[in-house]
């Protein structure tokens, strides 16, 4: 559609009071943003449409999907080249379709591989576009900000250390907060949640969270685990709790578990529930990534690890990719070390046993703890769904297109 027709659209629809939204996201986690999203964007344009690529969550609330968001999720180097063709083809189509839709806005919802160029095609032809969830640029390769604002107008944020590294590259972004720091209660309940998972009340619990995908399962569930089994043998009453992402995780975990030294009596394994899982611990081991976020918002310590390929591990030291000596959220947010984190070659099943342990052994460091956890928890609470619609309603985009709703 050229400039000409999607004028005379835009002027069509100028007196009728609703904006037009394509969103695309390409997970589960997006899906639940993007619905949320939606149901604030509605509060102040209720005569508003939405269309694009999404889940059951964003068709529940009114999203007409062009497009199921489980197209867009594929892992790895050698799945996604496998799928290339496929992609290349969803993205045309797609492009093509919210155009002719002649959208006011397009939000992209994480998926940055995808949603990147999306973005930056459509900002091209003038329509206003928003990256919603940052990637990490506050961990790697911060000039990704620049990049990322030639795609989008304006980036929602969900940690606040994250504007000021965009606004270093000139680049409009604002912290909308967490909607896992909105959903998880300030204070977890322990003994429902040992309830719920059918664990014992009064013994010691160590949840085991290797990873969500399988390579991270692949390099640290046998080190993990003989960490466990390090901690139950100082602990004999020990309970660990494995919650597992899915049906391939959990046949790997299985596996692995088969060949710990761990008292299969009191190892558990879970489908799914890993924040049930991380309220009804003592203590927590488990990789870097999201699930400390979690961790830290269930009010747990936690001992973190993580493993890459030694090859990759280096190259990216060499090149000065990683920018940050923290890797664990609770500790890049605090700005100070809240959490062991035992990377690399740190990551052994002895310096692993001995950090949990540690926490085991000091009820008043678990103690002193909470109020750091809770300041951090209370400082990501922005009610981020009503954060982001309102970053989004004050869109020059949207000027013109009827009134938002007080």
């Amino acid at each position: 559609m050229n400039e000409q027709v999607r004028g005379h659209e835009a002027a069509r629809r100028s007196g009728e009071g609703w904006p037009r939204f394509v969103l695309v996201a390409g997970e589960a986690s997006g899906d639940a943003l993007g619905a949320g999203l939606v149901e604030e964007l509605r509060k102040r344009f209720p005569k508003a449409r939405f269309a694009g690529i999404g889940g059951d969550a964003m068709r529940s609330a009114g999203v007409e999907t062009w497009h199921d968001a489980s197209e867009l999720a594929v892992m790895g180097l050698f799945e996604v080249l496998r799928h290339l063709p496929r992609l290349l083809r969803l993205r045309r189509e797609f492009r093509e379709r919210a155009l002719a839709w002649a959208p006011d806005v397009l939000v992209g919802i994480d998926a940055p591989d995808f949603n990147l160029g999306v973005e930056r095609w459509f900002k091209r032809r003038g329509v206003a576009t928003v990256h919603y969830v940052s990637p990490s640029v506050w961990a790697w390769r911060e000039k990704r900000a620049e990049k990322i604002g030639a795609s989008a107008d304006r980036v929602l944020c969900l940690f606040p250390m994250e504007p000021g590294i965009y606004a270093r590259h000139g680049v409009d972004a604002r912290f909308v907060g967490h909607p896992m720091a909105d959903a998880m209660p300030l204070d977890p309940d322990r003994a429902a949640a040992r309830a719920q998972l059918g664990l014992p009340a009064g013994a010691p619990v160590l949840a085991v969270l290797p990873g969500s995908r399988l390579g991270e399962v692949e390099r640290l569930g046998e080190v993990f685990f003989e960490a466990a089994w390090r901690v139950s043998e100082a602990m004999p009453t020990l309970h660990v709790a494995v919650p597992a992402a899915n049906a391939r995780c959990r046949a790997l975990l299985e596996a692995q578990l088969a060949g710990a030294a761990l008292p299969a009596a009191q190892t558990h394994v879970f489908d799914g529930q890993a924040r049930a899982a991380l309220a009804a611990a003592d203590v927590v081991l488990l990789a870097s990534g999201t699930a400390t976020l979690e961790a830290m918002l269930s009010k747990r310590p936690m001992v973190v690890g993580y493993r890459i390929s030694p090859l990759t591990y280096r190259i990216v030291r060499m090149l000065g990719l990683i920018k940050v000596d923290r890797y664990a959220l609770p500790n890049v947010l605090a700005g100070r070390d809240l959490a062991p984190e035992l990377i690399q070659d740190d990551c052994t099943p002895g310096q692993l046993a001995e950090a949990v342990l540690r926490w085991f052994q000091s009820p008043r460091a678990v103690a002193a703890l909470q109020p750091e956890y809770l300041a951090l928890h209370e400082s990501l609470r922005r009610d981020a769904s009503a954060s982001a619609a309102e970053a989004i309603a004050t869109l020059p985009g949207l000027a013109g297109t009827g009134q938002p709703q007080p």
